[in-house]
């Protein structure tokens, strides 16, 4: 008997795909293939087959319900049934008849599968190959079983193996961020000593992508020092020559107070030093609403983009503060598109406990909410990060919510809280990310020291649509 996974291929073998002809098959020739179940191949079979049933895309709705991690992930598990058909036994050049399948337990993200298939009959008449075929667990549960039916190539065949493309479903439309964002034309924006090689490339990039008509205030011999040993072309940028980093976020606010600039984009200073300019007693840009960072993430384990606040300025923030940073992230999440955001007010639980005071603040907020005080969004909490994210942990639990599973918004109990859990989606998870801070009159990006290209360029495209909603917002 011949068994495929018995040898391994040489070098060339993993070069080359070789069919083997009906002539060279006898009965009980076998081949099979391992593969491990991830989110991405979810979202991979989801992009190529068109389902993007939500429940089909929460990674931990399998783990619940039998019927859904049967036919969404089970139908994963065929897939490769096919493909060992169709690239080892028999191989290029096999025309599929038919199969008859069943689909005896679920296939969860983490199972391993060893598909198998062996051949059963022979019609040399026909040259027909009937195989048997299954799929096995990583604990030995055969999870498909039943057999498919096939005509084997008469002639040998062999290719080069083909490297499949990078393939990622898009939330909605197939636009990007900025595909959607530069038809609205760049703003100026005033950026804030970019006295670093990382800082000012961005605002070059930002210029380039049609985001932002930059301004740059910090002292001029240090940025020009900076772009010359960079290699980076600052002749045709506006520069406002101020002393240090201090005067540079001063004379940012004032610029953006008479209308001169309509955002803010932090550079090489610290954090605390561009804030303490934007929300001091006599800043033109401060409103009767808290500041507040925003993240905006889009990972691929959650099929909508969403926000992440706040884990960058307030550190512990009280009931009153916490009401404006979900204002702030509700005007945020309108300015991107979503009218009526659903917001989790996460915890550690979902239920209300006297000894947890993020649990009375998420119940307290929610009240406000049903009574008007915060408006324009739907508001659920406490609720845990799993059933804030998973219908299917949600379902688990018994809580009915409009949000549980969908939310666009998470509110953090507090600033390190956030951080940590931001970090962990961006490092961890695959996350794209934004950050920009609401509640003042303009915009701020702001940005970490530590954040790729890709993600200031994205802070910049979401200042855009906030300024603009801004444009026909009166003060």
């Amino acid at each position: 008997m011949n068994d495929l996974a018995t040898s391994p291929p040489s070098t060339d073998d993993r070069r080359t795909i070789r069919n083997r002809t009906f002539d060279e098959i006898a009965l009980g020739d076998e081949a099979t293939l391992q593969r491990t179940l991830t989110a991405v191949d979810i979202q991979l079979f989801a992009a190529l087959s068109g389902d993007v049933n939500p429940q089909h895309m929460d990674p931990t709705f399998a783990a619940s319900t039998r019927f859904h991690g049967v036919i969404a992930h089970g139908m994963w598990g065929a897939s490769l049934i096919s493909a060992v058909l169709g690239t080892r036994l028999p191989g290029p050049g096999t025309i599929y008849l038919g199969q008859t399948l069943t689909f005896l337990a679920p296939v969860r993200i983490g199972d391993t599968l060893t598909v198998r298939v062996k051949v059963r009959e022979r019609d040399a008449a026909k040259r027909h190959l009937v195989l048997a075929c299954s799929c096995v667990n990583q604990v030995g549960v055969t999870v498909i079983d039943g057999e498919a039916r096939v005509i084997a190539p008469t002639e040998r065949i062999e290719r080069p193996r083909a490297t499949l493309p990078e393939v990622r479903l898009v939330d909605g439309a197939s636009k990007t961020l900025l595909d959607y964002v530069r038809p609205l034309g760049a703003i100026r924006v005033a950026v804030v000593h970019p006295c670093d090689e990382a800082s000012l490339a961005a605002v070059l990039d930002a210029r380039q992508a049609g985001l932002i008509d930059p301004l740059i205030v910090a002292p001029r011999a240090k940025v020009e020092a900076v772009g010359r040993k960079a290699g980076l072309d600052l002749s045709d940028i506006d520069i406002e020559d101020v002393p240090h980093s201090h005067a540079a976020a001063a004379r940012a606010v004032e610029l953006a107070g008479a209308c001169k600039v309509e955002a803010l984009m932090k550079g090489s200073l610290h954090t605390d030093e561009l804030m303490s300019a934007l929300v001091a007693h006599e800043s033109p840009l401060r409103t009767a609403r808290r500041v507040s960072h925003c993240y905006l993430m889009h990972t691929p384990a959650y099929p909508r983009p969403f926000i992440i606040t706040d884990a960058a300025i307030n550190i512990a923030p009280t009931l009153e503060e916490k009401a404006d940073i979900v204002r702030n992230a509700v005007e945020l999440a309108q300015a991107i598109g979503v009218a009526t955001p659903r917001v989790a007010i996460l915890a550690a639980v979902e239920t209300v406990n006297p000894r947890m005071p993020a649990t009375l603040d998420a119940a307290a907020l929610c009240k406000m909410a049903d009574r008007g005080q915060i408006e324009g969004a739907i508001l659920d909490g406490p609720l845990a990060f799993d059933n804030a994210i998973s219908a299917a942990a949600a379902h688990i639990k018994g809580i009915e919510s409009k949000v549980a599973g969908v939310a666009d918004v998470l509110v953090v109990p507090d600033l390190e809280s956030g951080n940590m859990l931001a970090k962990q989606l961006e490092y961890l998870g695959g996350a794209s990310s934004a950050g920009i801070v609401m509640g003042a009159r303009v915009p701020v990006i702001l940005t970490s020291r530590s954040d790729s290209n890709e993600t200031r360029i994205n802070s910049c495209a979401v200042a855009v649509l906030v300024a603009h909603r801004h444009r026909g917002i009166t003060p």
